[in-house]
């Protein structure tokens, strides 16, 4: 295949839950049954990934007890809050960025944007924030709520918080704080600011008590593919986490999605879309299946029917229908509701029965699960960047540590070769390594227009 230009090179996340992705991971005879409550195992994840290279670690986050868990029980049940666990990695580490998931829905905007300046600050500029708006009555009976806002409600407070949160990251300018110990001068006053967001959702003063990140804006993540979740996007989001079983689907996000920020007044190329892909790593193609099946083997099945069940928001009753039977109908809920649309269409496409689509999903839940050798796995990954359906790639080990081992061990070498993957780091920020601009301060803007006219 040919490859592109080295000015454009793959950008790469890692998806580390300590458990695994496959639901049965824990059970894996390679992987510690404790890893998504074991620190030592979440640092030795992190320095291997940084010896990867890879741009981040990524943790998603639930506010309950987790897709299935309750049903079935499996590692994904309990784990740790993600900025706390990154807080403590990040000075374990030099390079590598960390993108924790935080509602929009359930947290508050000053809060929030407390603890990402915080983050940032920490880790000398790496952190992400990765967007989400938390579905599932579950959810929101944690929260004092007895069902779930709406999809729409949920998207439009997003809209609002996120806008807010990046407001509240610039009530400092940059050289606010002078800390002069001879005249006592510790900031600048004219370079501290109110916000004054007043919404429909929200009221904030500001301004925040924490200084303005060392990346100017933690990095803005976000992961929907609803017609809503495309909107906030391209509003606001600077890298895209996206699921896709096939190239032609993902060419459709891809430009969709950059022509809508365009539409927005910003710039494209500023915007990454990293789809989510599950890889099967093997020396040969034959050991990467057996890899595969190896895990598959381990699945129990009230826990693939849990699995079913939680991705089509809880309406999938299963009990009483045949595993080697037909997916029957269910409800669209006001849940993850292009989740809920791509199990559907994979059931559907495949014509696979109950058994067989657990199998498929039990890895990745419907991102990308792809098996083969390192050059197999590296054709698929350059086809895809090579023909706008990618920026880069958020990768979800099917479990640890073995296949986070493989894929740095055996993948990135043929990326490298291939001139596909840095070498080395260009830049100490997370900004810098995925060549996002910094953003400016509007403040500070707004100051040298007004000196530029005088």
């Amino acid at each position: 295949m040919t490859s592109p230009s080295k000015s454009r090179q793959i950008k790469l996340g890692a998806f580390l839950p300590g458990g695994g992705q496959h639901v049965a991971a824990w059970r894996h005879p390679d992987s510690p049954a404790d890893g998504a409550t074991n620190f030592e195992f979440h640092k030795k994840l992190a320095l291997t990934a940084e010896r990867g290279l890879f741009d981040a670690y990524f943790l998603a986050d639930n506010l309950t007890v987790g897709l299935g868990a309750r049903e079935g029980g499996n590692a994904k049940i309990a784990g740790f809050e993600p900025v706390t666990l990154f807080a403590a990695l990040a000075p374990l580490t030099s390079h590598l960025g960390f993108i924790a998931t935080a509602s929009t829905t359930y947290e508050e905007p000053y809060t929030l944007a407390r603890k990402f300046a915080s983050l940032d600050l920490l880790s000398n500029g790496r952190a992400g924030w990765n967007v989400v708006t938390s579905a599932g009555d579950d959810t929101a009976r944690n929260f004092n709520r007895d069902v779930q806002p709406s999809h729409a409600e949920r998207y439009a407070r997003a809209h609002e918080h996120v806008e807010t949160v990046k407001a509240l990251w610039d009530s400092w300018e940059d050289d606010a704080f002078i800390r002069d110990k001879k005249t006592g001068r510790f900031y600048d006053k004219d370079k501290l600011h109110d916000i004054n967001q007043k919404g429909e959702h929200f009221s904030v003063k500001g301004p925040l008590n924490v200084p303005r990140p060392v990346q100017g804006h933690p990095v803005v993540v976000q992961a929907g593919q609803s017609e809503d979740g495309r909107r906030l996007a391209a509003a606001s989001a600077e890298v895209i986490f996206t699921a896709h079983q096939n190239l032609a689907s993902a060419q459709e996000f891809y430009r969709d999605i950059k022509a809508r920020v365009a539409a927005a007044g910003r710039d494209p190329a500023q915007v990454l879309i990293m789809p989510g892909v599950a890889p099967f790593v093997g020396r040969t193609e034959e050991e990467a299946r057996a890899k595969y099946q190896q895990l598959n083997d381990l699945i129990l099945p009230e826990d693939g029917v849990a699995l079913l069940n939680a991705l089509a928001g809880q309406t999938l009753d299963l009990r009483d229908y045949p595993l080697d039977g037909p997916l029957p109908p269910s409800k669209e809920t006001e849940g993850m509701k292009s989740r809920q649309a791509l199990i559907r269409q994979i059931a559907d496409e495949h014509n696979f029965t109950i058994r067989q689509l657990y199998q498929w999903v039990a890895t990745a839940r419907g991102h990308y699960t792809v098996i083969g050798s390192a050059t197999q796995i590296a054709d698929q990954l350059e086809e895809w960047f090579t023909s706008e359906a990618a920026d880069g790639f958020n990768i979800l080990p099917p479990w640890l540590p073995g296949a986070l081992d493989d894929f740095v061990d055996l993948v990135i070498p043929e990326l490298q070769r291939r001139g596909l993957f840095r070498t080395a780091y260009e830049g100490r920020t997370l900004r810098e390594n995925l060549g996002l601009r910094r953003p400016e301060n509007p403040w500070t803007a707004a100051r040298s227009t007004v000196l530029a006219a005088e």
